[in-house]
């Protein structure tokens, strides 16, 4: 039963326990795991079985939820609660100006050959009394395409999203990963035309990606680029795959995390930038999150009347992370939205303004939605 579902996720939060709830792309059901006390794991490689949740800063740890226990809702019903429109104002001059100064900061450091391309990010303040389920409902019923999540830990707080990027997924020694880079608003087009920035910034963002996993991944492939939906944007989009092993998935992820399409090229020196320059700290924003190691298990012999081959079983692991894009934070009575975007040398610093106002409308819809 779906009041259930949500019943268990009240009581866990009226608890103050760990829970995570989230819906992966294109999919109908809705998966909650419930860690059954309030104990901080942190993740010491990439052995472990759990929900993991990951910084931005890959020197700070990451966290992991025990699947204490797992619930899961076939489908979400159509129609959702609506969040209240006790929302404040978009950000004022004073941000805009030093977002502004940020921006151009970035390009002087391009031009003058510190680093290829950088992403900066600000964020948003709003009030609002909605309740985190109720966004919840409306991240599900808004963005089906996104992975949807409501993440929860008393001693660290509350985060949701819907993010349309996959960090990488791992399955059979099957590893797939993608670049996507480039943002402009959907306008009734899935093909779009593209300018040389963005163009450029995907083919860095792809080319970064494809050196990253050189002698770690084996048989690498990449996909034509294309553009694909999210939300009300569009991005460029490159996916990547290729076979690793198990062993060296601590190694692949540590490599591609953070991403150039959150951080920027070459890593190192962008991510000093980012943490020098930004003026705030981005904590989960553009971190990772999903599932590790998740174990599916099999029948090896599927034919029917051979029930004894039955007993041979087949258990494989899975690993689904995602990009934390598309997020907000809520602390008590406010919520604060996180954008950003990649800053190139063709970069226009009111342009790169105008993007992230583009993208704050992913969640700023989310807490003005209606039925």
């Amino acid at each position: 039963m779906p009041l259930d579902f949500f019943d268990k996720i009240d009581s866990h939060l009226e608890k103050e326990l760990p829970f995570v709830a989230y819906r992966k792309p294109n999919e109908e059901s809705v998966k909650a795991i419930f860690q059954n006390d309030d104990g901080l794991l942190h993740l010491n490689d990439y052995s472990e079985t759990g929900f993991v949740f990951a910084p931005f800063d890959s020197d700070a740890p990451a966290i992991l939820l025990r699947l204490d226990e797992v619930l899961h809702l076939d489908a979400f019903p159509d129609k959702t609660n609506s969040p209240s429109k006790n929302i404040g104002e978009e950000p004022g001059e004073e941000q805009h100006a030093f977002h502004l100064d940020l921006v151009k900061k970035g390009i002087a450091d391009i031009k003058a050959g510190k680093f290829d391309k950088v992403v900066l990010s600000r964020s948003i303040t709003v009030k609002t009394d909605t309740a985190p389920l109720s966004l919840f409902q409306a991240l599900l019923h808004q963005y089906k395409t996104a992975f949807c999540y409501l993440w929860y830990h008393p001693k660290v707080g509350m985060w949701l999203g819907a993010t349309p990027e996959i960090l990488l997924t791992f399955h059979n020694r099957k590893l797939t990963t993608m670049s996507l880079a480039g943002t402009q608003d959907y306008t009734d087009n899935v093909n779009p035309t593209w300018g040389n920035k963005e163009l450029e910034e995907q083919q860095l963002v792809t080319n970064y990606i494809l050196k990253a996993l050189e002698g770690k991944v084996s048989n690498l492939e990449r996909t034509p680029t294309e553009s694909v939906k999210a939300g009300a944007l569009m991005h460029l989009r490159t996916k990547i795959s290729g076979n690793a092993t198990q062993e060296n998935l601590g190694a692949i992820i540590n490599a591609l995390h953070p991403t150039p399409a959150v951080c920027g090229m070459p890593k190192g020196e962008t991510k000093a930038f980012i943490l020098r320059e930004e003026n705030y700290d981005r904590e989960f924003y553009t971190g990772f999150l999903g599932e590790l190691n998740f174990k599916t298990e099999r029948n090896r012999n599927t034919r029917p009347g051979n029930t004894e081959n039955n007993v041979y079983r087949s258990i494989s692991k899975n690993t689904t992370l995602f990009v934390n894009l598309r997020c907000m934070q809520r602390i008590n009575d406010t919520i604060q939205i996180y954008v950003g975007g990649g800053i190139t040398k063709d970069s226009d610093p009111e342009k790169e303004w105008g993007e992230t106002v583009a993208k704050s409308k992913t969640m700023l819809k989310v807490i003005l939605a209606t039925e």
